[in-house]
């Protein structure tokens, strides 16, 4: 799995290499800098309210590694 991902940002990196203007470049990068952080926030409140399913938040915490109210917040998409 984690050759894929390794695959997939160094693919990534290089489409955006592909981009001759340094500006539209820069533009380009924000951009997806931005959709990324918001698409990956999403994704780590839904695990985290997976596992919350039968569990409480210290246990959800104890398993991300994270306080458990900071489970909550992440649950919730917070920063």
């Amino acid at each position: 799995m984690t050759e894929t991902l390794d695959t997939l940002r160094e693919a990534l990196i290089n489409a955006i290499r592909e981009i001759n203007d340094d500006v539209e470049r820069y533009q380009a990068i924000k951009r997806f800098e931005s959709q990324l952080e918001t698409d990956l926030k999403q994704e780590k409140a839904g695990i985290a309210n997976r596992l919350y399913e039968g569990r409480s938040w210290n246990a959800v915490g104890k398993l991300l590694g994270v306080t458990g109210s900071r489970a909550e917040q992440i649950s919730r998409g917070a920063r």
